[in-house]
């Protein structure tokens, strides 16, 4: 360990960092239960606001853990609840307090209700804080303990190639107690002022925060933009070795009480960056978003045309069997475009720009070198993006459940935005009220106005969400689907998409039909059950316009 933080302190701070770190094992190696689970076929995650339900009787959290028991058990077995802590901004990601919950949303002993029944993903958002959390404010009053706790900078400086995520100003000024004008470093916004991780008392200090997280319950940990973590003059700021450094030391102080907690990285960035953070499979990140995944189905769907998702595919490999891929469709993000660098031409993205734009979706850009603006992300819900430029709310439910066919088969952990579960579609008022574009993806629904559409067979929302369901149900009974199990990507040609997954004894074939014709297929030699149809199949078989199979290889 002590090597590890040589690369980000100097010796003088790592003897300081491995004490505390010895103080906070002895802290909560008596309220960890130390487990070795690991991750199963069985596991499927949703992502969900604490407050995403609404009932007049209760608070949301509690209205939540109804709607799961009554609604997803049985086949959603993980929840990611998305920052449940006190905030002012951002919905959740501009926390004030990392030890408290929102007390709008219920307490502690609602998530610890959770827990028993699900497996929690807590949010670590643990890049930057809201500028009113007690910490920056005991920063500006002078206290001595917060003093470098976060980043102040020379603005006058050239900071031109450090890599931005939006257009706001990468520095604010604010005014501490004494009337003195402070230039502190913000990534994402004014309200959100990045943490500094050259302080060893911060790191110490963070480190007990996810440590607590474990204690109340937390299963799976989620580093919200840890890409960014560590700054340093004359660099891009992004991926330093540092920050590497810094998530295995978190993995292994972490691994020491607690084996069995998972530790997964948001880094909205292409590729080949965003795998970086597996490590050698062994030492990091235990899951990566796959944050390529969304734009490329969406894009290959609208298009009719498989070819580049197939050539994608077929680049995947993780670098041991120890860990694996959270993929996913949609969530309260938009859909981001920089994982699709180096992998789609520029002039393709006019594909899903034209789609969003069509469907009353919105673009937001991020500042380049030179103050170029480029598209980062579209903010659009999944399924109205998948309506394509014909509009077609028909074609678009088609669409939707074939990408959550190729999520739930493709390998590593699946995971469902709870407005993908619901059939929801854009929530432009909601933009309307905030100026946010990202509100069009994070609408707040009443309890019983939603079971009252899940309930009428002629909803968008029926559709979806039975359709959903049962593919969920014949998921989990399928060991072959297990997260570090053998997966290989079959090409049948540019119209299809095909997947085969392996585990132990049991081996799929999983074929998907990206246009909107039918199409023949020739299966490979053998015999072939039909696991969403309970049937066995031909040599040849027929898939209608955007229709999958999940074939059992006997």
């Amino acid at each position: 360990m002590r090597k590890l933080l040589q690369i980000t302190y100097d010796d003088q701070d790592v003897d300081i960092l491995l004490e505390g770190i010895e103080r906070l094992k002895q802290k909560y190696g008596t309220r960890l239960n130390a487990s070795k689970e690991q991750l199963s076929h069985e596991d499927v995650v949703l992502i969900v606001y604490g407050d995403q339900l609404t009932d007049a009787d209760e608070k949301p959290l509690s209205t939540l853990h109804h709607f799961l028991n009554d609604r997803v058990k049985g086949v959603i077995n993980g929840v990611h609840i998305l920052p449940f802590y006190p905030y002012t901004s951002d919905d959740g990601f501009s926390v004030t307090d990392y030890y408290e919950v929102n007390h709008e949303l219920g307490a502690w002993d609602d998530i610890k209700k959770l827990s028993e029944d699900y497996k929690l993903m807590f949010d670590a958002v643990i890049n930057h804080m809201s500028k009113s959390s007690n910490w920056f404010q005991a920063f500006l009053s002078g206290e001595d303990e917060f003093q470098d706790y976060f980043i102040e900078v020379d603005a006058t400086r050239d900071w031109s190639s450090v890599v931005r995520p939006r257009t706001t100003p990468l520095f604010h000024s604010f005014e501490d107690t004494k009337g003195n004008i402070k230039s502190i470093w913000t990534t994402f916004s004014e309200d959100q002022v990045d943490i500094n991780y050259d302080s060893p008392r911060v790191f110490l200090h963070i480190l007990d925060v996810l440590l607590y997280y474990i204690s109340k319950g937390a299963r799976m940990l989620r580093l919200d933009a840890i890409g960014f973590m560590i700054k340093e003059e004359k660099t891009k700021s992004i991926h330093l070795p540092q920050t590497h450094a810094v998530i295995k030391v978190m993995r292994k102080v972490i691994e020491t009480l607690d084996s069995g907690v998972v530790l997964i990285t948001e880094t909205n960035v292409p590729h080949a960056e965003n795998i970086s953070y597996f490590g050698n499979g062994g030492d990091e990140a235990h899951m990566v978003y796959n944050f390529t995944l969304p734009p490329l189905l969406a894009y290959s769907i609208l298009k009719g045309d498989s070819k580049t998702l197939n050539q994608w595919a077929q680049s995947l490999s993780l670098p041991s069997d120890k860990v694996c891929f959270f993929n996913f469709t949609a969530s309260h993000d938009g859909v981001g475009l920089r994982p699709l660098d180096g992998i789609l031409p520029v002039e393709e993205l006019q594909v899903l720009l034209e789609s969003a734009e069509a469907n009353e979706g919105l673009i937001s850009y991020r500042t380049g070198p030179g103050g170029s603006k480029s598209p980062y992300e579209i903010n659009c819900n999944f399924m109205s993006l998948l309506f394509g430029k014909e509009q077609d709310p028909a074609l678009g439910v088609k669409r939707m459940i074939l990408t959550q066919a190729i999520k739930l088969a493709m390998p590593g952990v699946p995971a469902i935005y709870f407005h993908s579960l619901v059939g929801s579609l854009n929530f432009t008022d909601g933009v309307r009220q905030t100026g946010v574009n990202r509100t069009i993806n994070r609408e707040k629904l009443n309890l019983g106005e939603l079971n009252n559409e899940l309930d009428d067979t002629s909803s968008i929302r029926y559709q979806v969400y039975h359709r959903l369901y049962k593919l969920l149900e014949v998921r989990k009974k399928q060991i072959a689907f297990h997260p570090f199990g053998n997966f290989h990507f079959p090409e049948f040609g540019n119209e299809l998409f095909g997947i085969q997954r392996q585990y132990n004894d049991q081996k799929l074939l999983c074929i998907f039909n990206c246009q909107n014709d039918e199409i023949s297929v020739n299966l490979p030699t053998g015999q072939f059950f039909d696991l969403l149809n309970d049937q066995y199949v031909a040599e040849e078989l027929k898939l209608g316009a955007y229709g999958f199979t999940w074939l059992e290889h006997q």
